[in-house]
């Protein structure tokens, strides 16, 4: 008998046993593949609110040796505008870039480390729910059981479909062939006729991807079965249709194919059964926030279905969990339907392209974009109160260090520079940390901030902060 069992060790997958693990939640993820991928399919985006995350959970530096940081400019639509200098209120104003492999290994890791059962080679085929929690059925037949379970097993989910959960939205309209491969015309014919390319057709990219080869996206001609892989004949031809050119390609290591279907179920949880990542939701890759998307939703529900097991939660704190991301996620899938038509390559969008392109010269466009994008705009509703309620927290320095040092084992957070004001949370310890610095980078007298970095009360009250606390962590241990 297990307390979680996660379909699927993909990032969101491992994100959310780990942050399950933090609260001593016994955890096993079933992923069906026998082997993590032996290439390396996608550079991996890797957000400024990822980053803040995994800033949180002490794992920032590992992560930051797997990859190499990029400028910030020209995440949307591919859009090459700077960022605004020192808008920014965060030390961690760029893109990291990321082998997928390297981040999925990490994240599996860390939650194996804290003491998660990862099995391999496990396909979920159904499971049942009742009233006291579910049963989940292998492939061989074996049946597992949980007190509750969550399908972090992609775009197209067992779980989801085994919920009967609407999953609404369009169908693929574009679709881009993806593959890596040699490369046979010399370095500088190659770059010009690339940015010559792009310069209409924003979609196209051929970059070095190590040891002579080269990872090239190009735009398919039409949409197909994408179960079933390109074809190295489809792939030149695709290339000499868009850049009149095959670029001499040869010795294919891998090839692939990927659609912009924009679809988001109706529901994140039904009983004991919750959706989480491209299980929920699924959007073209545009401004690579799919992934960052995925591991958000593991943080923001992992503290919470963890409070449901060990009994203190709040009776509504679970649901908060698609009141909270479901509206995140339908603003992602818009801003990527946004993007998809600006990548276009018709007159029409060119034209809105250009347009753009001359708003996001003014610092405020320009900004509330990447806002948009690396997910520090969005604030979740909490009620009435100070601008900061509701948002995340920025990595606040400290007398002694910065704040997200503070928060490694996925606890509340109150921290209080209110000299004399006498505030606590006294019967909260088992679930709450407090930091007392007068001395901390922070316009306001105290915050009380949630496990997953979010700001749930701000002020200088002890009754109002009393009952917040309540609000969050559940009756007081008396």
């Amino acid at each position: 008998m297990f307390d979680v069992i996660i379909a699927g060790c993909g990032p969101t997958g491992a994100m959310l046993a780990a942050e399950l693990r933090l609260h001593d939640v016994r955890v096993l993820v079933l992923e069906q593949e026998t082997e993590p991928a032996p290439f390396v399919r996608a550079i991996l985006g890797v957000h400024i609110r990822t980053l803040e995350l995994m800033a949180m959970r002490g794992l920032l530096d590992r992560l930051l040796e797997r990859g190499r940081q990029r400028p910030l400019g020209g995440i949307f639509a591919a859009l090459t505008k700077p960022a605004p200098d020192g808008w920014f209120d965060t030390p961690f104003a760029y893109v990291l870039g990321v082998p997928q492999p390297a981040l999925n290994l990490l994240l599996e890791e860390h939650a194996v480390a804290l003491g998660a059962e990862v099995r391999r080679g496990c396909a979920v085929v159904g499971f049942e729910q009742d009233g006291e929690g579910v049963t989940v059925e292998l492939a061989d037949g074996e049946r597992l059981r949980a007190s509750y379970f969550v399908g972090c097993d992609g775009v197209r989910s067992v779980v989801r479909k085994g919920l009967g959960v609407g999953f609404p939205g369009e169908p693929a309209r574009n679709e881009t062939l993806l593959g890596e491969m040699a490369v046979d015309v010399p370095s500088e014919e190659m770059r010009a006729k690339v940015a010559e390319v792009r310069e209409t057709n924003p979609r196209f990219l051929l970059t070095p991807s190590g040891e002579g080869s080269y990872r090239i996206v190009v735009p398919a001609a039409g949409v197909t079965d994408r179960a079933e892989p390109p074809t190295f004949e489809d792939f030149k031809q695709q290339l000499r249709a868009v850049a009149g050119t095959d670029f001499g390609v040869h010795s294919a290591r891998w090839l692939s194919r990927f659609g912009d279907a924009t679809r988001l179920a109706e529901r994140y949880r039904v009983g004991r059964v919750l959706l989480a990542g491209d299980s929920a939701h699924v959007h073209p890759p545009a401004g690579g926030q799919g992934v960052n998307l995925g591991v958000q939703d593991a943080v923001n529900l992992g503290w919470k279905l963890a409070a449901r097991i060990r009994g203190w939660a709040p009776e509504p704190l679970l649901d908060t969990y698609q009141a909270e991301r479901h509206p995140v996620a339908a603003d992602v899938l818009d801003n990527t339907r946004a993007q998809m038509e600006l990548t276009s390559t018709g007159p029409g969008p060119r034209a809105v392209r250009r347009l753009l392109s001359e708003l996001m010269d003014f610092d405020e466009v320009n900004r509330r974009l990447i806002e948009k994008i690396t997910a520090i705009g969005i604030r979740y509703d909490f009620g009435d109160g100070p601008d900061l309620l509701g948002r995340r927290l920025p990595d606040v320095e400290l007398k002694q260090g910065r704040v997200y040092d503070r928060m490694h084992a996925g606890r509340g957070l109150l921290l209080d520079r209110s000299e004399g004001a006498g505030l606590s949370a006294e019967g909260w310890s088992d679930r709450v940390d407090v930091v007392t610095d007068p001395t901390a980078a922070l316009d306001a007298p105290a915050v009380l901030v949630r496990p997953d970095g979010h700001v749930a009360w701000v002020g200088a009250d002890q009754q109002a902060l009393t009952d917040q606390l309540g609000r969050w962590f559940g009756e007081p241990v008396r």
